[in-house]
């Protein structure tokens, strides 16, 4: 199973919204750091997500919502 998930940056309400088959697990790896796009940010606060059946699903509504 796949995740659409959306964070939202304390420092300037920036949303960043990404996929992933581990929600938990990328929201920390965007929190420590680890993503070059979010590092600037930090911190970051999981504000949405929604399962998908596949990954083909989920990067469909991350396009949609992005």
């Amino acid at each position: 199973m796949y995740w659409l998930f959306a964070i939202k940056s304390q420092i300037d309400n920036r949303i960043y919204v990404g996929m992933t088959s581990n929600v938990d697990k990328r929201v920390a790896e965007h929190n420590s750091a680890k993503t070059r796009s979010t590092k600037a940010f930090l911190p970051w606060v999981l504000i949405y997500k929604e399962s998908a059946e596949s990954r083909s699903q989920a990067r469909y509504r991350e396009k949609y919502l992005k």
